[in-house]
């Protein structure tokens, strides 16, 4: 057999060289072989060096470096029989100078907290700023006098004043009073204090936090405890368990030193607090944002083995959170013989609890004391356990998603809800199998993410920032008084038409006000909208845009959901074990949008289920002993074909919807929306998907004026919700002829057997569901006649599908477009005039077909002519427009007599 270094290794790791004959020989033999020509020059350093066997072995020519540590080691944990164990004391292992110096770094942080100043504006000069920027006197025609024009233009810049600050020691002063107990440090301000140190100085800050994160916690807590400031004021907590210890340890040693001084001895040192205990804080790192790190967010299945110990930045939603439970940190313990304390740091999910009491009383006096728990005196943080899987684009053809465990702890708990959309910077840590799990796991460990930091992809309406430059472009196009129009046409611009469908979407997320009586009783404000359409008229298309610009947005089908998928399941908690609830689509919904695509698809059972939550908004549950209630906040959007998929004109449409009563009247607003051909509609309808297919962006056509981009529209759907309108006295009023005017038109359709949907006082609130978020929309406080019309007009809207089949192929001239318009006002009871119908208000149906994009010329022109037609009249020296229509009136004259 040849012997070489590396099986000379193995050998030695099989044998551990019992005898130093065959160890002197198996290297003589191996170098003899490997190197011929020194063999003799071998032979000779064995015969006559006097250095002892361990160093002969080390000092051979012929061994590889690996071999002689490998080697060097064995002789130190194992000694060989025959080996001079005097000599082999005085051998060490080979040393490695760490990589970095853990104590100028120490210093660097400490520097870093200390001196650390960042450039703040105050309130003041942000407004003023703001004001300077929205250009009010932009064209400098204005004729007031300004002081601030005979300022040099060299000093005007000098208003907005930046004020620098401490931020970390302002941190810490705020952790020091009691007033946060959190520290965040953002690796951007580590790396701009590591750029200021200069290029003679490489301490490589921030690289060693990213690759060693969790050593690098406790080391920045170090330099934490070092640079506190002291609190600046009188800090009395009564209750705080720690603070009483602390103030009995202090008194305590106070009294054995003065008791050490009498007796004429030296007292030993105070027994301490473990730093863990102390700590009012807990410490996180944000990583260095994307443009300077030049990295993106990580799939699932992009974390490897590499990652261990890294700080990194894992995207995924978040399908399953536990309760916050409190996990210990710091075990506390009493002796029952010394009365010391004893403090157990916990650094591992598993310990043991200590018996016997350390302390130097009972050690000395050899009494053994017991340990009992102080659970008061221990300390605990929050702790949550989060999964997350993998976003649906992120997974490859033929996979199925993967999960990753997220541990959070203190203030990074409650951060996370069901179906949220995150980004977590965290550090990427192995955990070994406990219990059974470890016996048939064997030597596998499961992995777990740290979080460090979180990063919500959607927030809610209420946790949006407002960009001052968004406000300030809508702000801009405000004044044109066409906003409504330029936010419904940006409702996913890319489908084409449907404008009136995307209005009433709009509305859907902008959403009225919930309104809760002194009883406990509450009404809700949430829009509830269902499409009802033939096949490809982009119901799914419009779900799935709806479900991206909402902050919280949940898609599902009616067919792939159940009753149970969509309210609540009972499962069984992996963490603890417990039978607990796991909400349905509908409660990860919560104050957002639900989107049931295939509504019609559903089983009936099943369907009823949502009854509740279009209602009353909640979810009750008396289900394996659990009887609760869940909230389901949610606006529902639906998506149904008629019966037997496309629209049967020879039945009613009541018969085509095939939806109970108790269902549709449920929805505030149904729009039936049919595929009628026409000519100039399918040439523009394929003209516009063609040029998308071609250019993938919508085509720019002229009037369609400004289209917002949905961050856009969600920051000033975000300030929109801020008002909370009400309804005048004036309103109401009118409000009250306009919903007795859709009664009487539906007992006309019931006898024309042209029922679309039942008008109950559902509809009423509806209508002042949709009035509201219009007035939302107008950033007003208060509702008017304009938005109760143009609520009307939506409503009647919806089911003009129904009569366009007639006069599809008939005259499409201006003066028919604008005839066809207040024809529906005059149906909807948009712009009517008391309690009457058919008798308009002139003024507000010409401000209606002016702001469709109609001159005052072309309106005008329609007015007269079919007044010449006989078809209405314009009384009260033109400001009423009274339709003629004695069939009706003689109609409802045999309704009277009856």
């Amino acid at each position: 057999m040849c012997w070489s270094p590396t099986n000379i290794l193995h050998s030695n790791l099989k044998s551990r060289f019992y005898a130093c004959s065959s160890y002197q020989r198996a290297i003589e033999a191996s170098v003899c072989e490997c190197h011929p020509s020194k063999a003799s020059r071998l032979s000779r350093d064995w015969n006559s060096s006097n250095a002892s066997p361990t160093q002969r072995v080390l000092l051979a020519p012929g061994i590889s470096e690996l071999a002689q540590r490998y080697l060097a080691l064995l002789c130190l944990l194992h000694p060989l029989q025959g080996l001079n164990r005097t000599t082999t004391s005085n051998m060490a292992l080979l040393q490695y100078k760490a990589p970095v110096d853990y104590e100028a770094q120490l210093d660097a942080f400490q520097n870093f907290l200390d001196k650390f100043e960042t450039t703040t504006k105050s309130s003041t000069d942000e407004a003023a700023e703001a004001i300077d920027e929205l250009h009010i006197d932009g064209d400098h025609t204005s004729d007031e006098y300004d002081f601030l024009d005979d300022v040099d233009g060299d000093s005007a810049p000098q208003r907005h004043q930046q004020q620098t600050r401490k931020k970390y020691l302002d941190m810490l002063q705020e952790v020091a009073d009691r007033e946060r107990s959190n520290i965040l440090i953002e690796l951007d301000d580590l790396k701009v204090f590591e750029d200021s140190l200069g290029t003679e100085i490489s301490l490589k800050l921030v690289d060693s936090i990213m690759h060693n994160t969790k050593h690098y916690v406790e080391l920045f807590s170090d330099a934490v405890d070092k640079v506190m400031p002291k609190a600046r004021r009188d800090l009395t907590f009564k209750d705080d368990v720690l603070d009483i210890i602390m103030s009995q340890r202090a008194k305590k040693n106070e009294i054995d030193r003065q008791t050490a001084e009498n007796d004429g001895q030296v007292m030993a040192e105070a027994n301490g607090f473990p730093p863990e205990l102390t700590r009012r804080y807990t410490l996180n790192f944000k990583p260095v944002s994307e443009p300077a790190s030049k990295q993106k967010s990580l799939a699932v299945r992009q974390v490897r083995g590499e990652h261990l110990g890294k700080l990194i930045t894992v995207r995924g939603i978040t399908t399953r959170v536990s309760d916050v439970k409190p996990a210990i940190k710091i075990n506390a313990y009493t002796c029952d013989v010394c009365g010391c304390e004893v403090f157990q740091p916990v650094t591992s999910k598993q310990f043991t609890p200590m018996q016997i009491c350390p302390s130097k009383s009972c050690t000395t006096n050899q009494t053994k004391g017991s340990l009992y728990p102080s659970t008061r005196a221990s300390k605990f943080l929050p702790f949550q356990e989060v999964k997350i899987q993998e976003m649906a684009d992120q997974v490859p053809v033929g996979h199925i998603p993967r999960t990753l465990t997220i541990h959070c702890h203190g203030p990074l708990t409650r951060q996370i809800n069901p179906g949220d959309v995150v980004d977590v910077d965290g550090v990427f840590l192995p955990t070994p199998y406990t219990g059974f799990r470890a016996i048939r796991a064997g030597l596998l460990t499961d992995t777990y993410l740290e979080a460090q930091h979180i990063t919500q992809q959607k927030k809610a309406y209420q946790d949006l920032k407002i960009d001052r430059r968004v406000i300030q472009r809508i702000e801009s196009y405000k004044a044109s008084g066409h906003m409504y129009e330029y936010l419904a046409k940006s409702i996913a611009p890319e489908i084409y038409g449907h404008l009136d469908v995307k209005k009433a979407l709009l509305l859907l997320l902008v959403g009225g006000v919930t309104k809760e009586m002194g009883d406990g009783m509450k009404i809700r404000g949430d829009i509830n909208v269902c499409l009802m359409g033939d096949p490809g008229v982009a119901k799914s298309q419009l779900l799935k845009y709806i479900t991206k610009v909402a902050p919280r947005g949940v898609y599902t089908t009616g067919r792939g959901s159940s009753g149970v998928g969509l309210t609540a399941a009972v499962m069984r908690d992996p963490v603890t074990d417990e039978m607990v609830l796991e909400g349905g689509a509908l409660v990860l919904a919560d104050n957002g949008i639900c989107c049931i695509d295939e509504f019609d698809k559903m089983d009936d059972g099943d369907r009823t289920a949502i009854h509740e939550v279009m209602e009353q908004q909640t979810i009750s549950i008396s289900k394996a002993g659990i009887s609760t209630t869940l909230n389901a906040r949610t606006s529902i959007l639906a998506a149904a074909n008629p019966l037997y998929g496309r629209y049967n004109p020879r039945i009613s449409p009541v018969e085509n919807i095939n939806l109970p009563a108790a269902l549709l009247s449920r929805f505030d607003i149904l729009f039936l929306i049919l595929d009628t051909p026409s000519r100039e509609a399918d040439e523009e309808l394929a003209a516009h998907v063609t040029y998308v297919h071609m250019h993938n962006v919508h085509p720019e056509r002229e009037g369609d004026g400004v289209i917002f981009a949905p961050q856009e529209v969600r920051q000033f759907i975000a300030q929109a919700r801020t008002y909370r309108p009400n309804v005048p006295k004036s309103v109401s009023d009118y409000m009250v002829g306009a919903y007795v005017r859709m009664r009487q038109q539906q007992k006309r359709d019931e006898g024309s057997k042209k029922q679309f949907t039942h008008t109950s006082p559902r509809t009423l609130l509806g209508i002042l569901r949709l009035s509201q978020a219009l007035a939302r929309l107008r950033f007003n406080n208060e509702v008017n006649n304009g938005d109760v019309d143009e609520a009307l007009r939506l409503t009647e809207v919806s089911k003009a599908s129904l009569y366009t089949d007639h006069r599809s192929g008939g005259d499409q001239t201006v003066s028919s477009k604008i005839y066809d318009l207040i024809r529906g006002m005059k149906e909807s009871g948009a712009a009517a005039v008391g309690r009457g119908r058919g008798e308009l208000n002139m003024q507000r149906v010409r401000e209606l077909v002016i702001a469709k994009g109609f001159t005052e010329e072309n309106f005008q022109r329609t007015v007269d002519e079919y007044a010449l037609l006989d078809v209405w009249q314009v009384a009260n020296n033109g400001a009423r427009l009274v339709f003629i229509e004695a069939d009706e009136e003689n109609m409802d004259d045999d309704e009277e007599e009856e």
